[in-house]
């Protein structure tokens, strides 16, 4: 895998790197180790998403290196663009357009693949997050990553793992773990900040999340839905419902869990988790979108009440088809 990106390094000297819209954790974290390593080699970077750094993960950019992309610029048309945590074009948001642009195209990330998506590059489905696969890459390469890029990075890890919670996490996930808080990564900092830093605004939201929990086949299936106007009369912003999705899992009986959320803007999207051999990825395909075989989701162009019941019978299918 190294010598394909070693070799990308070797064609081209301009670099723009993206990721899926809205950017989480772990395709931001990537972004920061990648920008390292390049930079390291004396090539020309920027870092240009299709959205702004979503606000819960803003300490992530202490420096603001991200920038929105604006289809004024012209950085595109001289770089390379690779494109991290995703293979879909169709994730990208506005930053889609990057891909027309760029001289080449390079994809690094951890999803199982979505056919079709026909992006070339490093596509490391047991890898348990797009920031541990890139910092193998980098570590490889011979980088020097500073505590700022390990920090990042290892927020990315514990965020795609669920702090190390999911079936992907294996010895290679702790070691690359190891390695970063050796670099300088402070895990607890991490916790306090993924996981202890949410407004009241966003526990206001959670509890009209949770007032919306309906439960399907004797409790198998978890929904909720969060609306556009829950939003509004709790002040909570887009990013605030992160984890909410998780917290019927904690149900012995729930098997999987969904969430549909209408965001402030008006569009609609849905979160889904599983846990055991459910597939949620392969639902989440069949419905637009894509991710983990545990974790997963999709964007709508339904409304809340039509996505919420087509997911569920597509749930259902699924689970009937065990």
């Amino acid at each position: 895998m190294l010598e394909k990106l070693l070799a990308l390094m070797e064609r081209r000297d301009s670099f723009v790197l993206t990721t899926h819209d809205p950017a989480d954790a772990d395709g931001l974290g990537a972004q920061m180790v990648m920008a390292r390593l390049l930079e390291g080699r004396g090539k020309s970077v920027r870092i240009l998403n299709g959205g702004p750094v979503p606000e819960q993960f803003a300490f992530m950019d202490p420096r603001g290196v991200v920038e929105r992309w604006d289809a004024r610029g012209t950085a595109a048309e001289r770089a390379a663009l690779i494109v991290l945590d995703t293979a879909d074009e169709n994730q990208l948001g506005q930053a889609r357009e990057l891909v027309g642009r760029a001289r080449e195209v390079f994809a690094i990330d951890h999803h199982e693949a979505k056919p079709g998506s026909g992006m070339d590059g490093i596509v490391d489905a047991s890898a348990a997050s797009t920031c541990e696969l890139a910092v193998e890459l980098a570590l490889a390469a011979g980088a020097s990553i500073d505590p700022e890029t390990a920090f990042a990075a290892y927020v990315g890890l514990v965020y795609d793992t669920g702090f190390f919670a999911y079936p992907k996490v294996g010895e290679r996930t702790f070691r690359v773990a190891g390695e970063l808080v050796r670099l300088g990564a402070d895990p607890a900092k991490a916790h306090g900040l993924l996981r202890q830093s949410a407004s009241t605004k966003a526990l206001l939201l959670q509890q009209r999340a949770l007032g919306s929990l309906m439960l399907h086949r004797s409790g198998a299936i978890a929904a909720q839905v969060v609306r556009r106007e829950d939003f509004d009369q709790t002040g909570a912003a887009s990013g605030d419902t992160d984890g909410f999705v998780n917290f019927p899992l904690r149900s012995r009986e729930t098997r999987v869990s969904f969430l549909v959320k209408e965001t402030p803007e008006g569009k609609v999207c849905c979160s889904l988790r599983s846990k055991g051999a459910l597939n949620v990825a392969k639902i989440a395909q069949e419905l637009g979108g894509g991710g983990h075989l545990n974790a997963s989701g999709f964007k709508s162009d339904l409304d809340v009440d039509a996505t919420a019941a087509k997911t569920l019978a597509k749930i259902m299918e699924h689970m009937e088809a065990q």
